[in-house]
């Protein structure tokens, strides 16, 4: 079902943030003719101001007077974690179209009450995950056939950052549960594998005032369907070499993605899988967003599929807590 008729373009849209992705949503946005940026709220009055400037937009003071601006049709969240789901509920509640950087709530139970009250306002919610539009994971969905049956899996991605920057991004409160916050460790292996039936979980965080200075999380997740994932999240000052590695272990054989460079391997045999780009993505996700309340097309993820990744990290956070097993089974 279309929301808007070609008599109620542009769709006025409002940006809550001014960081990278609130800036490549703005240009996405400005790019095309079926919407237009009409205001823009952020943590700091100067570089809201700045932010609004470069993009022929309005400076407001505060999200809450951007979701009620009576020109803003769609709201699209790229601030705080810790704030994800109460701005969300406000735009909904105020009759707005919703898009929302991962995660959507901290709390799954929140997230799913922010799911139903879509639901019963007939707007759209719309998780952005745009991990799943990109090249890697792209070429892991079209060489997993290439495998066989597969039985482990291994993500590991470790950022040495020194100094640690006093930021949003090492602060407990506001960043959240590292496997929550950075959801899209989970919600790929969710969405090439389906359901985890349980969880276990270490972490370790260095130096904790109201910032961190490392942070390190390692769950391991056993899948419905036989397979054992290992997912690895680290930053910060402890480190001294970065990695970004994704492998999946099959029967006939075993894809190894490092960086941007893919191979398929069976023994000797090692042949290159090309991987595109990631640039663009926050451009390919708005232009969907864009089709479905214009066209009806249907997205590439639901919000429901996003809750489940955040159950999995929340019980993650449980295990990591607690020493225990988290059962996920119904």
């Amino acid at each position: 079902m279309t929301q808007f008729d070609s008599s109620s373009l542009p769709i006025g849209a409002g940006i809550v943030g001014t960081g990278y992705a609130a800036q490549r949503r703005a240009e996405a946005l400005q790019a095309d003719a079926r919407s237009h940026l009409i205001a823009v709220s952020g943590h700091t009055p100067e570089k809201t101001q700045e932010f609004a400037q470069t993009q022929g937009a309005l400076a407001v003071d505060s999200w809450q007077d951007l979701v009620m601006h009576p020109e803003v049709d769609l709201v699209v969240i790229c601030t705080i974690n810790r704030d994800h789901s109460a701005i969300t509920r406000a735009a909904l509640d105020a009759g707005k179209h919703v898009v929302v950087e991962y995660p959507l709530s901290l709390n799954p139970t929140d997230g799913e009450s922010l799911i139903a009250l879509a639901e019963a306002k007939g707007k759209l919610l719309h998780v952005e995950h745009i991990e799943l539009l990109g090249g890697l994971h792209q070429a892991l969905r079209q060489g997993l056939p290439e495998i066989g049956y597969a039985f482990y899996a291994r993500y590991v991605t470790i950022t040495p950052q020194r100094p640690a920057p006093r930021r949003w991004t090492y602060h407990p409160e506001l960043f959240g549960f590292p496997l929550s916050a950075a959801l899209s460790r989970i919600q790929r292996f969710t969405d090439l594998f389906g359901a985890v039936t349980s969880v276990s979980c270490q972490s370790r965080f260095w130096n904790v005032d109201d910032y961190y200075i490392a942070c390190l999380c390692t769950a391991q997740l056993h899948f419905a369907n036989g397979l054992i994932a290992e997912v690895t999240y680290g930053k910060g000052e402890v480190f001294w070499q970065g990695l970004r590695n994704f492998e999946v272990h099959g029967e006939q054989g075993t894809l190894l993605f490092e960086g941007d460079k893919g191979s398929l391997i069976r023994g000797e045999e090692r042949t290159p899988i090309e991987v595109g780009g990631r640039r663009g993505l926050f451009g390919k996700d708005t232009a969907m967003v864009l089709d479905y309340l214009v066209e009806g097309t249907p997205l590439y993820l639901s919000p429901t599929d996003s809750l489940y990744a955040l159950k999995v990290a929340d019980a993650a956070r449980q295990s990591a807590e607690t020493g225990k097993t988290i059962s996920l089974m119904a």
